[in-house]
């Protein structure tokens, strides 16, 4: 299996030039509020059976995405790297788009939509300027926490750039809790998996009133299914993020308990094919190494 979904943070690099890193992370957030290292996320992926990893930014900043390729420079368990660059200011995405895809590692960007106050974002000229770019250099989009603000945006997105691989991370969060909000998630969601430039992680599933098992989360992988089929989907653990629900083991298991209705073909390309093509891996599939 390769992990599309990892991240590491270091907090002795919190605050650099008097700016503060990783905002969103704090002491409210227990045992999160520490650095998550490549040593022990290799010890983790170890223990799990896990080959490797896509590193996925955690911080709207150029130092994280600097971070996450300085470890892929050192860790041959790095397959890629989804990062950051200034999606609003297209002249400085362009210079560090430069500068990034310098490493062959460097596979996708990402911005915390979720954090931005621009409920807009995605539609401005100015990011559809740079995701145009981004297009260009063979380079996806990852888009977390995409509901409910930003779902049906992404939709517009996939659908007004085919050009643009536009990955939605976490199954874009259905409100599993919510009957009325699963509906509005449902639509859109479907919407996106009729966009064939569209893919989706089976990741970051942990959700508030929702007991984290197979039977919880199966009407959400049948949509998953539904929507984008084994061969848009792949599986990611959203280490350490995720650890606030359950350990990483666990977090894969009840994954691939889901997974397990799905033939040995179909079960490859969520657990590797699809994160191989999608982010262009230069790995082989077990299956066929």
């Amino acid at each position: 299996m390769i992990d599309s979904h990892l991240h590491l943070w270091t907090l002795d690099t919190f605050v650099t030039g008097g700016v503060r890193h990783y905002s969103w992370l704090g002491p409210q957030h227990g045992a999160l509020f520490r650095s998550f290292g490549a040593d022990e996320a290799r010890e983790t992926l170890d223990a799990a059976g896990v080959r490797g990893a896509v590193l996925v930014q955690a911080d709207d900043t150029v130092a994280d995405t600097e971070s996450m390729l300085a470890v892929a420079a050192r860790n041959p368990w790095v397959f890629g790297v989804v990062g950051w660059i200034r999606l609003d200011a297209p002249a400085e995405a362009a210079e560090q788009l430069q500068r990034f895809t310098a490493q062959p590692v460097f596979k996708g960007v990402r911005h915390l939509v979720h954090d931005d106050p621009r409920s807009d974002f995605l539609d401005l000229p100015t990011v559809r300027d740079s995701l145009a770019l981004v297009a260009q250099s063979g380079l996806t989009l990852d888009i977390p926490d995409a509901f409910p603000r930003h779902l049906g945006s992404t939709v517009r997105l996939a659908r007004e750039m085919p050009e643009l691989t536009v990955v939605l991370d976490h199954l874009g969060k259905p409100p599993l809790a919510d009957p009325e909000l699963m509906d509005l998630w449902r639509a859109d969601f479907l919407a996106l998996g009729r966009e064939t430039n569209s893919v989706a992680k089976l990741s970051g599933l942990h959700m508030p009133g929702i007991e984290y098992t197979p039977d919880e989360l199966r009407p959400v992988f049948e949509s998953a299914l539904e929507a984008f089929g084994p061969e848009r989907l792949m599986i990611g653990g959203d280490w350490p993020v995720s650890t606030l629900g359950a350990p990483y083991g666990r977090t894969l298991d009840v994954l691939l308990e889901l997974l397990s209705s799905l033939s040995p073909s179909e079960q490859e390309l969520v657990l590797e094919g699809t994160a191989i093509r999608t982010y262009g891996l230069g790995v082989t599939p077990l299956t066929e190494g």
